[in-house]
C-alpha cells in the first residue's frame, strides 16, 4: 500500500460501514426517519468540533468518512420522497 493508501482505505472504510449501518437500520426499523438520521449527524458535528486533545489523522479520516456517509445517506433518502 502507497503512504497515502492506508488514508483511503481509512475513510472508505469508515464511510461504507456507517451508509450500510444507516441503509440497515432504515430498512429494521420503521420508527427511524431521516429526522432521526439527522439528530445523529448533527451530534457527529458536535464530536468532530470536540478534538482539543487531538484525534490524529487516522480518527479525522475516520470521522470525516462517518459524516459524508450521513450526509449522503440523509440525502439520497430526501430525493427519494
Amino acid at each position: 500500500m502507497s503512504s497515502t493508501g492506508w488514508k483511503r482505505a481509512a475513510y472508505d472504510g469508515a464511510f461504507g460501514t456507517a451508509l450500510e449501518s444507516l441503509r440497515k437500520r432504515r430498512e429494521e426499523d420503521p420508527g427511524f426517519t431521516p429526522e432521526d438520521a439527522r439528530g445523529i449527524l448533527r451530534h457527529l458535528y458536535v464530536q468532530d468540533g470536540n478534538d482539543q486533545g487531538g484525534r490524529g489523522e487516522l480518527q479525522d479520516l475516520v470521522m470525516q468518512g462517518t459524516i459524508d456517509a450521513h450526509e449522503r445517506f440523509i440525502a439520497d433518502w430526501e430525493r427519494e420522497a
